[in-house]
């Protein structure tokens, strides 16, 4: 993904943030695509791709099991403040879907500690940072540079999410070359 970032310019020299759902992790990277830093993350509880309609405007204890999903696609950060006035980087706001630090639950950060990806997939949809990396890598780099963010699909292949910006599987096979 980082490659075809690249090639296709697809990222206007900004840092780029890669989000790997399936493993639990984000990648974040200069304009140059160099990896700057990388760090677990904890996910929507739901398997999914999209956000439910109108879940942005729903209040947290009407959200659904089904909807708590982290959608997949090609988002520009952008910082701002969450409903608790704490500072974030803002994936989709009309979908209510941020990255941020982990709130300080015990179960949260074991969670981003473990050896495995399996046990990260409990927030609403948002993405949850170790706070270190949060206020260190991925804030900083947001101020600084800008950043674009690619969700990787978890249900889909991946041509299907970013076909529309860019030929993928061409690009692909071009950069393993």
């Amino acid at each position: 993904m980082a490659d075809w970032v690249l090639t296709s310019g697809d990222h206007r020299n900004k840092a780029f943030v890669i989000v790997d759902k399936k493993d639990a992790n984000v990648y974040v990277f200069d304009p140059r695509g160099r990896l700057k830093a990388a760090a677990p993350a904890l996910l929507g509880a739901a398997v999914g791709d999209d956000s439910a309609p109108g879940i942005g405007d729903k209040p947290l204890a009407q959200v659904l099991p089904g909807e708590k999903t982290t959608p997949a696609g090609r988002f520009v950060a952008e910082v701002g403040m969450s409903t608790r006035g704490e500072d974030v980087v803002w994936v989709d706001y009309d979908a209510a879907v941020s990255m941020h630090r982990v709130l300080n639950v015990k179960e949260r950060l074991a969670a981003l500690a473990s050896q495995t990806n399996s046990d990260n997939r409990m927030s609403f949809g948002c993405i949850n940072l170790p706070p270190q990396f949060y206020e260190k890598v991925l804030r900083p780099t947001v101020d600084a540079q800008g950043a674009v963010i690619y969700i990787l699909p978890e249900t889909r292949p991946l041509q299907q999410t970013f076909a529309s910006f860019y030929d993928v599987a061409s690009d692909l096979q071009l950069a393993q070359h």
